[in-house]
């Protein structure tokens, strides 16, 4: 006696407007899951701890691109982006190709600069330079000391 008529003409107005609300939260709702830039700030904190020269890598299975800078990574992928800081810093963050990459990757630093001048010099611009984003896969970083300098290198 007091229900709503189903045969009302706003009662169906008002259903499909729901449901078109509905279908529009659904499908906006990310595919994939986001990438974890928390996991790949712990590696980099991990080696930046250590007190010896160390090494470590991250893989980032759902990140398209990264963005690394001296206190924290942001990563991004089909589920949205994730930024994490680090709790060690400053970090270098190092360029594909450059010979502060090189270092990362293993090249002794007496082998890559003519003297530890150049190469604090180096990792001085690379701390300035403007964070961008980059494609990859995995995240490597490494602890170098050099003659007195100390350095995280990651990339």
């Amino acid at each position: 006696m007091f229900g709503v008529p189903l045969d009302a003409w706003y009662v169906w107005i008002g259903l499909a407007i729901i449901s078109s609300a509905a279908f529009g939260v659904v499908t906006t709702l990310p595919s994939a899951a986001p990438p974890d830039a928390a996991g790949a700030a712990r590696t980099v904190d991990s080696v930046a701890a250590s007190a010896y020269a160390a090494t470590g890598s991250h893989p980032l299975p759902n990140a398209e691109s990264v963005r690394i800078g001296t206190d924290s990574i942001s990563a991004r992928g089909a589920g949205g982006t994730d930024h994490a800081a680090f709790g060690y810093g400053p970090v270098v963050p190092t360029i594909e190709g450059s010979k502060l990459h090189m270092v990362l990757l293993g090249e002794p630093p007496s082998r890559m600069f003519v003297s530890p001048s150049r190469f604090e010099r180096a990792i001085w611009h690379a701390r300035r330079a403007e964070p961008e984003w980059r494609g990859s896969e995995r995240l490597t970083v490494r602890r170098v000391q050099w003659e007195g300098i100390d350095a995280v290198l990651v990339g």
